[in-house]
């Protein structure tokens, strides 16, 4: 076990965000969001960026009348988001990592659907909206509960979505060899609400999708920290930062990690492919 030095040193980033994911007990999901942008953005002030947030909430919250029911919050609350401040999807640059870093969507208001989620979900909380976020395939929703039923939300429109366009924008992703309709997962598990640990990884995979294809070694093992803090027992992780350190020419670190993937994973179709990668590395550093 890692024991930290409680001297008066400023925490790391990484440190301040294992602090935050340590616990699902309360777990700050805004904050957490937006601390991700701390590796490429040092200076940001975290608590500044809640303080934005706020701001925005007690702008929406001024609106509201004191009787307003759920429906009515919703309305207003999307009226607020997508007319009023203009957030929307940067679909000009959607692969851009700033996209993903909250105090820059906050600025520019261009965002991919999970960024803008989490500001839209901490808002609806805000004004005592029942919101969860829903890791759909491909495209993050929202969903709210209200008296007249589930709603389910684009985050990029504040379009609600019924079953057939669901099931539509399902259709790629569904097992191509599936045999019969009655093998097919149904709808509502695709739209359980996501644990904020889930969120946090999907933001976390989002960019380490873009690193990967940048071929940006150094950036994606800053990554591949986070997702390991934030899920210490995923060990493909330790496999994906094992052969980014590799890359990066960093031998000792690569092997460690490939080595503590080979440990834990016992039955990947990949080992025999790792394991021989392990062994160069190994030969490698001797």
């Amino acid at each position: 076990m890692v024991t930290m030095n409680l001297s008066l040193n400023v925490p790391t980033p990484l440190e301040y965000f294992a602090s935050l994911v340590h616990t699902d007990a309360d777990f700050a999901l805004l904050e957490a969001a937006v601390s991700l942008a701390q590796d490429e953005y040092p200076e940001i002030s975290v608590q500044q960026v809640l303080g934005e947030v706020d701001q925005l909430l007690a702008r929406l919250l001024r609106r509201l009348p004191v009787d307003a029911g759920p429906l009515q919050k919703l309305r207003a609350l999307n009226q607020f988001v997508y007319r009023d401040l203009n957030f929307a999807g940067n679909f000009n640059n959607y692969s851009d990592p700033d996209n993903s870093y909250v105090h820059v969507v906050l600025r520019t208001r261009l965002a991919i659907p999970i960024s803008l989620a989490v500001i839209w979900l901490e808002l609806a909380q805000g004004i005592g909206l029942s919101a969860r976020g829903v890791s759909f395939p491909g495209h993050f929703m929202v969903k709210v509960n209200l008296s007249e039923g589930q709603v389910v939300i684009d985050p990029l429109t504040g379009q609600s979505l019924g079953r057939e366009e669901l099931a539509e924008r399902l259709e790629p992703f569904r097992s191509r060899d599936v045999l019969s309709e009655e093998q097919e997962v149904p709808l509502g598990l695709y739209l359980q609400a996501a644990p904020p640990r889930e969120i946090i990884a999907r933001m976390l995979r989002n960019l380490k999708e873009i690193h990967i294809m940048q071929e940006d070694w150094p950036r994606l093992i800053a990554v591949q920290d986070r997702l390991i803090v934030l899920m210490p027992q995923a060990w493909s992780e330790y496999r994906d930062r094992g052969l980014a350190h590799a890359e990066a020419g960093r031998a000792g670190h690569a092997l460690e990690d490939l080595e503590t993937y080979l440990a834990n994973a016992t039955v990947a179709d990949d080992r025999p492919a790792i394991a021989a990668r392990a062994a160069e590395l190994r030969r490698a550093t001797h």
